[in-house]
């Protein structure tokens, strides 16, 4: 940890101390008053409801691990009009990051993850909302608002959930209508650069049978980031409007049948991600000492729009022995297209002037999805309890077709032309049946095992009618994928007692085959490649075994939960994304071995009805075992760590994988002066994961650690129906290197600044 760093760490040590003795009289308070009236009211850990295995449990009944976020917890994080990228270090072992701003969130789990800024890249974290898997990384950039709960389940989720979950799955639930008496939501913002934040969600009974929810948002920012190169066709970046809205109808005729309708669409206008020349340290990384977060010096146009609609149709009817579950989704992009400077200045070293320091090219893109269709349908059939056995079957259809297109643009030219373009189609077709059985054994064993079989086509072509400096491709250039899996799940759990549970699970899963085509930057033929594939990639399918052990506990008279868990897994034929480098690609390739293996801990702590914490922690060691397996590194100024070989390609056997931080630690304190009515409470946020490499190779510069702090403090009233609240999120103003772009210079992209606002929440 460096300097800037330690500075940070200081400060946030000193904020915990003032909460806390702030805190200390309310709390030295209360055990007095527990005391003198024999503890009438007993502060207890809440039971937390999560369907990890596609049925309601309570989280501690599930023999995997993972966390939950909800409740106030989620509200603290998520003031101040964020995306889904809060997200990123808020939970043992996840990391989340994008190149493309706003959009293209990539996850990662234990270490597992991928940095393929191409539109058709597969991940091994799956996203779901409603149990409606979003497999394109664009729609996994959909806005956040009414959320009930989001589950992380970390691990191979190769049974239940199938394809393209060896690393895990994250599940957002959203609000949902319910009959009875009508109620809501609703939260506003305003903080720095005019940011606004609103968003609510009104449910109302329409009769004994019928209910509907309306749900919206509304965010804007303005431009915050001036571009100090005048003649620039941009003054300001930074700023970006969304709007999202959800309506759902659900119909419930009979008690043991009911059918939930959902429609809704998103859409993000405002600027891409912006990349910065020459920021990084050379030999050392870090920020240079003249860095600022609220200025650029770039020649090319920098731009992000994206529209989305889609709708599911569910229904569970209750047939007694078994409820049969129906999931209908679909989801639509029609419109997409985000372009940025990528080598981050202006001018090139052959046409000057250019800076601010040395530009050897100039490089301006823009990748967009004009349209894009997903299909999913999946039928459970569940049974309703047993006390001898629980089971689960199931059937699974996906299909997706789109189009993905990427340009590049003349920034020396008058008005930023024109001067390449490609295109690539995919549609992938996958289905699979699946089924679970859980043993009761006794009254201390459960036995639950899990198998699933898949079967995964892909079907790919791509063209470069506009070339930028080969020659166009005078046919489409076509890759099939067609693939089959069966993966398993074994696991036990001996309930030790009422509140602690011990288990052990065996999981397997895998990615099928994926195909890479950023044809329009491949190299020239001359240098050895195939132009009958024009850099064309495929990847096979990978595979991973984990082994895994867990404590589940409630201690301290109910007061404190302790979940921890330690896991090693191995990963068979990784698909990994060799980004960037001299090329301004992307290439995929299989590593022989991958291993990890680490601990996990999610605490919650409620030591009186004053004071509420959640902590996380995570130790994610990532090694790749593959002798043989080069990368071509930088294309410039970077120090390259590993060993090159005589082609000039950089050795990455016994690296960590990209994005794969070994430490994750995070926290919640909240603290309140009144149980019922909430009064005047505060919450302190905090986040933090260690260096990681943003790369296959590992380079003194592209690399960065993360600390962040946020603090909400406020007044509530009216049995906590009503709060008003001052926030700060990124509170030390900590300056970030997310990630880099490693073809041109030593360029990359960083965190949002602190701002500061005001917000009133209501329920209703």
């Amino acid at each position: 940890m460096g300097k800037g760093s330690m500075r940070q760490l200081f400060r946030f040590i000193l904020l915990v101390l003032v909460m806390v003795a702030i805190g200390m009289p309310v709390w030295a308070q209360e055990a007095t008053e527990e005391s003198e009236e024999a503890q009438v009211k007993h502060v207890v850990i809440e039971e937390i409801v999560v369907t990890a295995q596609r049925r309601e449990e309570n989280i501690q009944d599930v023999p995997l691990a993972m966390t939950a976020l909800q409740g106030e917890d989620l509200e603290a994080i998520s003031a101040g009009a964020p995306d889904i990228r809060v997200l990123s270090g808020r939970v043992p072992s996840l990391v989340m990051e994008s190149s493309f701003g706003r959009a293209f969130p990539r996850f990662y789990i234990r270490g597992l993850g991928n940095p393929d800024f191409d539109l058709n890249a597969s991940q091994p974290v799956s996203m779901m909302v409603d149990e409606v898997v979003l497999e394109n990384p664009v729609v996994k950039g959909m806005p956040l608002f009414d959320i009930e709960r989001v589950e992380v389940l970390r691990g191979p989720q190769g049974t239940l959930f199938g394809r393209n979950t060896p690393a895990g799955v994250v599940k957002f639930e959203t609000r949902k209508p319910t009959l009875g008496d009508p109620g809501g939501n609703f939260r506003a913002s305003y903080s720095t650069f005019n940011t606004f934040d609103v968003s609510g969600g009104v449910n109302v009974p329409l009769g004994d049978k019928v209910a509907m929810r309306f749900s919206a948002l509304y965010q804007s920012q303005d431009d915050w980031v001036d571009n100090d190169f005048e003649p620039g066709p941009v003054d300001a970046l930074g700023g970006y409007t969304v709007g999202a809205g959800r309506f759902q109808l659900l119909w419930s005729p009979t008690d043991n049948f009911n059918v939930l309708a959902n429609l809704h669409a998103w859409n993000v206008d405002g600027t891409a991600r912006i990349f910065r020349a020459n920021i990084l340290k050379p030999g050392g990384g870090g920020l240079v000492d003249d860095f600022r977060q609220d200025t650029v010096y770039i020649d090319g146009k920098n731009s992000q729009d994206i529209s989305s609609y889609g709708g599911s149709l569910r229904f569970d009817w209750d047939l007694g022995f078994a409820t049969l579950t129906s999931i209908t989704g679909f989801e639509t992009i029609d419109n997409m297209l985000s372009r940025g400077d990528i080598d981050g200045g202006y001018g090139a070293v052959f046409a000057p002037p250019y800076g601010p320091g040395f530009i050897p090219f100039p490089s301006e893109s823009a990748d967009g999805i004009p349209n894009l269709d997903q299909l999913t349908q999946e039928f459970r059939l569940a049974s309703n309890g047993n006390s001898v056995l629980d089971w689960l079957v199931g059937a699974y259809y996906f299909n997706e077709d789109f189009q993905a297109d990427t340009f590049s643009f003349d920034s020396l030219a008058p008005g930023n032309p024109r001067d390449g373009y490609a295109f690539q189609n995919q549609e992938s077709t996958s289905y699979a049946l699946f089924g679970s059985l859980n043993f009761h054994v006794g009254e201390k064993w459960d036995l639950v095992a899990g198998l699933r079989y898949t079967n995964d086509e892909k079907d790919f072509s791509a063209e470069r009618p506009d070339p930028t400096f080969q020659l166009p491709t005078f046919a489409p250039i076509t890759q099939h994928t067609d693939a089959d899996n069966v993966s398993w799940d074994l696991s036990a759990t001996y309930k030790a007692n009422s509140n602690v549970n011990i288990y052990g699970r065996v999981a397997t899963g895998f990615r099928a085959p994926s195909i890479q085509g950023r044809i329009l930057f491949c190299a020239d033929f001359e240098g050895g490649l195939n132009p009958a594939t024009n850099c064309v990639t495929v990847a096979d399918s990978e595979e991973i075994i984990s082994f895994e052990i867990g404590a589940k506990t409630i201690l301290a008279e109910n007061k404190l939960r302790l979940n921890v868990a330690a896991y090693t897994f191995e990963v068979t034929d990784q698909q990994i994304t060799a980004v960037g480098g001299e090329y301004n690609t992307a290439a995929l390739l299989n590593a022989a071995k991958t291993e990890g293996y680490g601990l996990e801990a999610d605490i919650e702590w409620t030591p009186s009805s004053h004071w509420f914490m959640t902590f996380g922690a995570s130790y994610n060691p990532t090694k790749i075992k593959d002798p043989n397996l080069t990368v071509a590194p930088c294309g410039g100024g970077c120090t390259v760590l590993d060993p090159i070989d005589e082609n000039g390609l950089a050795n990455i056997d016994g690296n960590s994988l990209p994005h794969a931080p070994e430490v994750i630690f995070n926290g919640i304190i909240n603290l309140r002066s009144d149980a019922v009515n909430k009064g005047f409470f505060a919450a302190l946020d905090w986040a933090y994961y260690s260096k990681k490499q943003f790369f296959l190779y590992e380079s003194a510069e592209f690399q960065d650690d993360s600390f962040e702090v946020g603090l909400r403090l406020g007044y509530g009233w009216n049995q906590a129906k009503y709060e008003v609240a001052l926030f700060s999120r990124n509170l030390l103003d900590a300056e970030i290197v997310r990630g880099g772009i490693d073809f041109d210079n030593l360029t990359g992209f960083t965190n949002d600044p602190r701002i500061i606002g005001i917000e009133f929440v209501s329920r209703f």
